[in-house]
């Protein structure tokens, strides 16, 4: 079983801690797209920002070849 991670700004994300979710600070895009790349490989579910998932665009969404990515969920704004 994987473990949750959420990534986005700390006043939207940091509460998910409470609950056992990893959470990734990032209060810009490049900590965003920077802490997407480096997700642990045991995260099975990522909850974004709606900011987050604009600054990863499609590198989310469209991972390399062989490449396996989490379940994503992005929280409403």
């Amino acid at each position: 079983m994987g473990t949750v991670a959420a990534i986005g700004a700390r006043t939207s994300v940091g509460g998910l801690a409470l609950a056992g979710v990893e959470v990734l600070v990032a209060d810009d895009p490049d900590a965003v797209r920077r802490a997407w790349r480096e997700l642990p490989t045991a995260v099975s579910l990522v909850i974004l920002t709606a900011s987050a998932a604009e600054a990863l665009g499609t590198e989310a969404t469209e991972p390399e070849p062989d490449q396996a990515r989490p379940l994503m969920v992005v929280m409403p704004r």
